[in-house]
């Protein structure tokens, strides 16, 4: 039996009338956008259509956000450097992206998906989990919703997408993949759209899977299977369960043994809270002294502090991570005794422990990320006792004017105003180029990795 003769048994699509919540389990759909940053460009760039298009960063040190399904032909993928994608195919398109572009209309996506429940987990700009178990009433049963989903996106927005319906996340999230376009060599061929594995026959669509399908079965999980002979979901499924543990763990066993069976009473979370928010940055050269990697880390910390006020929010931890030219990374994190906002103190905290590390074999990366989030605390003004590098007293000094810039920002654009140390520096905004920099950027043009946000931020993502 074919792939698409198994999914199509495990489907409605072949047994019409039969709906998600007969027996009255939950209807949970996946919403994921197809070549989302590569199909956002084609309604800019029409003449592409049809063409090998890659977004991200195309020099040394980019690397591919999304690729269109006729770049795929060729094994280009997400998280490829672009340099192997170039030499994959040398007739690829490479546009630079624009991510505050494709965060407007991830928002528009949302604003549809809203029209048809309140349940909407937010997974990154190009997926979301539903929860319509409350919906069909109104709107009929989850294929339904899924059409009807699908159909407004494209006639609204022009954008494509595929749409998993199940009775939990897990499965969803599969049949969205198996809903999708599929390239071969050949050419690409048209997925079905929507796809809803019916309640019951979830083990006929999951057992035939490659056991990489399941979450938590990377390389180091999967060479550990391979060695029992696992190659399938089914087989991972046959295995005891003490023999999974005893191989994998007991945390990581039990969890693969679960989702083998299809299990996952996950609910959809609307309202996730802020754990940490954070961006990095690679660099087009490598830096060796401590006075341009700083540079680079106040527009980092600008960037940061931004979103932690615009969260309404103030971080008791940062953390400063650095990546060296052979790969190797460290991180140091400092909690002083004052919720910081403003970027200056966020520098100040981590500023003792970047002039303590040796940085002279060079630095391709920086970061700095917050955590231990609580609400903010207006700290009284100590201009006149100010301490230098000492973040209670910067936080201080610098509360009003961060407030004063967010107004700023918010009339004029996020460009209108930044830190002095990037006038004239050539230095572009942070996450204005967030997939590595490009030929002949400066050396703060974009990261290569993504951006270490919390679970409510949005990372690159896009080439579902």
């Amino acid at each position: 039996m074919s792939d698409a003769d198994r999914v199509d048994r495990c489907s409605t699509e072949s047994r019409p009338g039969v709906h998600a919540n007969v027996s009255g389990s939950r209807v949970i759909l996946h919403v994921d956008m197809d070549a989302f940053y590569v199909s956002v460009e084609l309604l800019r760039h029409p003449e592409l259509v049809g063409r090998p298009v890659v977004v991200g960063g195309e020099g040394a040190r980019g690397v591919v956000a999304a690729a269109s399904y006729e770049a795929r032909r060729y094994g280009i993928f997400s998280a490829m450097p672009a340099s192997r994608a170039r030499r994959l195919c040398p007739d690829a398109v490479f546009l630079p992206g624009d991510h505050r572009l494709y965060g407007e209309t991830s928002a528009a996506v949302h604003e549809i998906l809203r029209s048809f429940t309140p349940i909407i987990e937010p997974i990154a700009l190009d997926e979301a989990f539903l929860d319509v178990t409350g919906s069909v009433r109104l709107f009929g049963d989850g294929t339904s919703i899924g059409r009807a989903i699908r159909a407004r996106i494209l006639d609204e927005l022009r954008l494509p997408c595929s749409v998993g319906v199940a009775g939990n996340k897990f499965i969803a999230k599969l049949a969205s993949k198996a809903a999708k376009p599929v390239p071969s060599p050949s050419g690409v061929r048209d997925g079905v759209g929507v796809l809803e594995i019916v309640p019951g026959r979830e083990l006929e669509f999951l057992h035939p899977l490659p056991v990489r399908a399941l979450w938590g079965v990377g390389p180091a999980t999967l060479a550990k299977l391979e060695r029992f002979a696992i190659a399938t979901v089914g087989d991972l499924a046959a295995m005891p369960r003490d023999a999974l543990v005893a191989a994998l763990g007991r945390s990581h066993g039990l969890h693969l043994h679960e989702l083998a069976l299809g299990l996952d009473d996950r609910e959809v979370v609307s309202d996730r809270e802020t754990k940490s928010i954070g961006h990095e940055e690679t660099f087009a050269r490598d830096l060796t002294d401590h006075d341009s990697i700083r540079a680079e880390l106040v527009r980092l910390a600008d960037a940061v502090a931004a979103r932690l006020r615009a969260h309404e929010m103030a971080a008791r931890t940062v953390t400063l991570k650095l990546k060296f030219g052979d790969f190797r990374g460290i991180t140091r994190s400092a909690t002083p005794g004052v919720p910081m906002i403003t970027a200056p103190a966020l520098l100040a905290a981590v500023d003792p422990a970047l002039r303590r590390i040796d940085v002279s074999s060079g630095v391709r990366l920086a970061g700095i990320s917050v955590s231990n989030l609580v609400a903010p605390v207006e700290q009284p003004s100590l201009l006149d006792e100010q301490v230098a590098d000492d973040p209670a007293s910067t936080e201080a000094q610098w509360t009003s004017a961060s407030r004063a810039i967010d107004e700023v920002r918010a009339r004029f654009g996020s460009d209108a105003i930044a830190p002095a140390r990037m006038a004239g520096s050539g230095r572009r905004i942070v996450g204005s180029s967030p997939w590595g920099p490009g030929s002949g950027s400066g050396p703060g043009s974009g990261p290569d990795d993504p951006p270490v946000d919390g679970p409510d931020a949005v990372t690159p993502h896009g080439d579902s």
